[in-house]
C-alpha cells in the first residue's frame, strides 16, 4: 500500500495521483478556506496561496515516519491522521453540503469523525471503523486539555474503547502515545519536548478510567493564559484579585464543562481582568447554557493584520474593547448592564445548523471597522496621526493620550539603547523615590535599580501599551521598580505631595509639548509649565526635577547650508516642510541639492531626517526643541518661581547624529565653511528651595 506521505508529496509535486482513491486528500486539497489556529502563524499573507491544513497533515506523517511502532498501529495512526483534519477542508459549495447534512465544521475533530464516517473505507470491519472514528472524533483533545481548552471529560469515548474490549489498555497507550507525538509534534517539535511527560499521565488517567482527572476552574484559567504567563504576566496575583468576586467565580463554574476554542489565540494579549470580564460575560448569558462549545474564532481571525509582512495584534481594535471593558464593572455584567456603546458591543451568536456551539465577538459597527480599516492604511503617511485622532473621538478616547499603537514594539527597543546616554542623570538624583516620567522601555528604571540600589523607581506613562509591556518586563526580569499609568500634567493624583524626591524628564518634555493637547492647542509651552508644576508639586524641599531634552541654538539668526548626499534629500525637506506642524519651517533653495535654512529649521528637520523613513510618520508630528538655553532658565524662574534653584543647565551634542547625517548632508556656515553639527541636547537640574 502506498504510504499517505508518498501520496501528498507527489499530490503537491503535481504528480498523477488517483484523487478519488483518495477522498481525503481530495477535501484537504481543496480548501478554499483558510482554517488555523492564528497562535503560531508568521504571517496572514503567506496563507492566501497556502494550503496550511495539507502542510500540517503531511507534517503529521513526517513525524509518523520517525516513530517505531508495529505496522498495525502505523496503518491506524496514518489512517487516522489523514482523516483528521478534512472538516478544514472542502470546497465552498462541499461545506455548504456538509453543512446541510449537519456535519460539525467548528469542532473539526467532530465533523471529521462524521465526515470519516460517511466516505471512509467502508470495506474495513465495523470495529476498527469505530476504532478510527474514535480516534479521529477525539483527535487534538490531549493537547487541548493540557492547554485548558477542553474538559477531561472529552476523552471518555478514548476510555470506552478499553472498556467495551474493542483495544487492551496496551494496545490504547500505544496508539495514543503515537499519536499525540505525530500531532503535537507538526505543530512544533519543541513543544512536543515540553509536553511529552504530561501527555504520558493523561493517557494512563484515560486509559485507568480514572475519576481524578480535570483541572479545577484556577487550574484550567491559568493553562489558557499560558502565553500571557510566558511574557511575564502575574496569574497568582491577578487570580486573587478575581477570588474576591465570588459571584463571579460561582458564574464560571458552568464553563467548566465546555469546550473553549481559539480563546487563548483571541485573548492572550488582553489582561487577566479583560479575559475575566469576557468569559463572564458568557458565562451570565443563558445562550451559554445549553452549549457545549464555545468558540472565539471570530473574534480571533478579527484581532490580527499583517504589518510589513508579519502578523501582529490589532492594536486599534484591541484598545477600544480595552475602553469598553473598563466602563463595564463585573457588578455591570451580572445584571446585564453593559455601556451603551453604538460602535462596539459583545455578541454571543449561534447557527441554527450547530445549536450546541456559542460564537463570542467583541463585534464593531460598520463605521467603527472602516475607520479602523482607514487607520491601517494610513499607518505609513502623515495622515495616521490624523487617522488616529478620528478614531479616539469615535469611542471618546482622550486625544492627549496618544498611542504609537503597532508601532510601540520597535519604539521602546529602540529607547533601551540609549542607556549609555541617560547614565549621567544618575550623578544628579538625590533622595529615596524616583520618578521616571514616560519610562519608554524602562532603560532608566533599570539604571537607577542597577547602580543606585537603595532607591525605589517608579515609571508613570500614559500610554497603555508602554505600561503593559514594563509590567510584563518587570514580572519576567523580576525587577523592584514599578509602574503606573498617570498623567504627568497631574502627578499628585498619582502620588502623594512630597513624597517623591526625583523627577525626571528624560526625551519626554518635548514629547508632551508636541502631542498633548493643553486648553485646545498642541505645541504650547503651557503643557511644558504644566509638567514643571505638576512635578514641583510632588517633590519636598531638597528635591529635584532633572530635565535631558532638545534644544534650540543660539544666536537664533545663523544660517546654514545643507547639501544633500542622497538624492531624495530635497524631497524629504520638501515633505518634511508641508508635513510638519510644530511651527512655518524656511528654507532657500541654492541648487539642486542644496538649500540655506535658518539653524534651528535646519537641526529640526534634520533630526527627523536621520530617524529615516520607518520614523518618519512618528518624528514629523513631534518638535525636538522648543527652547533655546537661556529661553530655558527664563521659563523655569518664570514657571516655578524663586524656590526653583537651577543646579546645572549644560547642553551637548548627543553621540550618533554626526555620524548618522555625515552619510546623508555636508553642513556649513553662511560662508560656505564645513561645520560641526550644533548642540543638540540639554541636561537641567532643578532643586526646590525652602520659601
Amino acid at each position: 500500500m502506498q504510504l499517505a506521505l508518498d501520496i501528498i508529496q507527489a499530490y503537491k509535486n503535481e504528480e498523477n495521483v488517483a484523487i478519488a482513491e483518495h477522498p481525503w486528500l481530495h477535501y484537504i486539497g481543496s480548501a478554499e478556506e483558510r482554517m488555523v489556529n492564528l497562535e503560531r502563524v508568521q504571517s496572514l499573507h503567506d496563507l492566501i496561496n497556502a494550503n496550511p491544513v495539507l502542510d500540517y497533515v503531511e507534517k503529521s506523517l513526517e513525524a509518523l515516519s520517525q516513530q517505531h511502532m508495529s505496522f498495525w498501529i502505523r496503518e491506524i495512526v496514518e489512517e487516522v491522521l489523514v482523516w483528521s483534519e478534512v472538516a478544514k477542508g472542502g470546497s465552498l459549495r462541499q461545506r455548504m453540503v456538509w453543512r446541510e447534512q449537519g456535519v460539525h465544521l467548528m469542532a473539526h475533530n467532530v465533523g471529521s469523525g462524521e465526515i470519516y464516517l460517511r466516505h471512509g473505507n467502508q470495506k474495513q470491519s465495523e470495529a476498527r471503523r469505530h476504532v478510527i472514528f474514535t480516534l479521529i472524533h477525539t483527535h487534538g483533545l490531549i493537547g487541548q486539555y493540557l492547554r485548558g481548552e477542553v474538559p477531561f471529560a472529552e476523552q471518555k469515548p478514548l476510555t470506552e474503547l478499553v472498556t467495551s474490549g474493542m483495544l487492551a489498555a496496551s494496545e490504547l497507550r500505544d496508539i495514543l502515545l503515537v499519536l499525540n507525538a505525530c500531532i503535537i509534534t507538526a505543530v512544533s517539535p519543541e513543544l512536543w519536548k515540553v509536553v511529552e511527560r504530561e501527555v504520558e499521565l493523561v493517557v494512563e488517567l484515560i486509559i485507568c478510567n480514572s475519576e481524578e482527572g480535570g483541572f479545577s476552574l484556577k487550574s484550567r484559567l491559568k493553562r489558557l493564559r499560558s502565553e500571557s504567563i510566558a511574557r511575564g504576566a502575574n496569574f497568582e496575583l491577578e487570580y486573587g484579585v478575581l477570588l474576591e468576586k465570588p459571584a463571579v467565580i460561582e458564574a464560571l463554574q458552568c464553563l467548566e464543562d465546555k469546550t473553549l476554542w481559539f480563546v487563548e489565540a483571541a485573548l492572550q494579549e488582553f489582561s487577566f481582568e479583560e479575559f475575566g470580564k469576557m468569559l463572564f460575560m458568557i458565562a451570565s448569558s443563558d445562550e451559554t447554557k445549553p452549549a457545549i462549545h464555545i468558540s472565539f474564532e471570530p473574534m480571533m481571525n478579527s484581532m490580527y493584520y499583517d504589518y510589513r509582512g508579519q502578523k501582529k495584534i490589532n492594536v486599534y481594535k484591541k484598545r477600544m474593547i480595552e475602553k469598553y471593558l473598563r466602563e463595564c464593572s463585573f457588578e455591570d455584567i451580572a445584571v446585564d448592564q453593559l455601556p451603551a456603546n453604538g460602535h462596539l458591543a459583545p455578541k454571543l451568536k449561534r447557527e441554527s445548523h450547530q445549536p450546541d456551539t456559542v460564537y463570542f465577538q467583541m463585534e464593531f459597527s460598520a463605521a467603527a471597522d472602516k475607520l479602523i480599516q482607514f487607520c491601517m492604511e494610513a499607518e505609513k503617511s502623515p495622515l495616521y496621526e490624523k487617522a488616529v485622532l478620528m478614531l479616539f473621538d469615535l469611542f471618546e478616547l482622550r486625544r492627549d493620550a496618544y498611542d504609537r499603537f503597532h508601532n510601540e514594539e520597535e519604539y521602546l527597543s529602540m529607547m533601551n539603547q540609549t542607556a549609555d546616554y541617560k547614565k549621567i542623570i544618575l550623578d544628579y538624583i538625590v533622595g529615596n523615590r524616583v520618578v521616571d516620567i514616560g519610562p519608554g522601555g524602562g532603560v532608566m528604571l533599570d539604571l537607577i535599580e542597577e547602580t543606585l540600589e537603595s532607591k525605589q523607581a517608579i515609571g508613570i506613562d500614559i500610554s497603555q501599551n508602554v505600561i503593559e509591556a514594563l509590567e510584563r518586563k518587570r514580572q519576567l526580569e523580576n525587577r523592584r521598580w514599578i509602574v503606573m499609568k498617570g498623567d504627568a500634567l497631574n502627578l499628585k493624583e498619582y502620588v502623594t505631595p512630597g513624597s517623591i524626591d526625583t523627577v525626571i524628564f528624560s526625551s519626554i518634555l518635548h514629547e508632551l509639548y508636541s502631542y498633548v493637547e493643553y486648553e485646545g492647542k498642541r505645541f504650547n509651552h503651557d503643557t511644558v509649565a504644566a509638567a514643571l508644576r505638576s512635578a514641583f508639586d510632588v517633590i519636598p524641599v531638597g528635591g529635584r526635577i532633572i530635565i535631558r531634552d532638545g534644544v534650540m541654538s543660539e544666536p537664533v539668526d545663523q544660517q546654514r547650508i545643507i547639501t544633500f548626499v542622497d538624492e531624495d534629500g530635497m524631497l524629504w525637506l520638501e515633505r518634511y516642510v508641508k508635513d510638519f506642524a510644530g511651527r512655518s519651517i524656511q528654507f532657500e533653495v541654492l541648487g539642486p541639492s542644496e538649500v540655506m535654512m535658518p539653524i534651528n529649521d535646519a537641526m529640526e528637520f534634520l533630526y527627523t531626517y536621520t530617524w529615516g523613513e520607518e520614523a518618519y510618520v512618528h518624528e514629523v508630528q513631534e518638535q525636538f526643541g522648543y527652547f533655546t538655553p537661556s529661553e530655558f532658565t527664563s521659563f523655569i524662574n518664570q514657571v516655578l518661581g524663586s524656590q526653583a534653584l537651577i543646579l546645572e543647565n549644560r547642553h551637548f551634542l548627543q553621540e550618533g547624529y554626526t555620524e548618522a547625517l555625515s552619510l546623508k548632508v555636508k553642513l556649513r556656515n553662511e560662508r560656505q565653511e564645513l561645520v560641526n553639527l550644533p548642540d543638540s541636547t540639554c541636561l537641567i537640574v532643578i532643586e526646590k528651595q525652602a520659601e
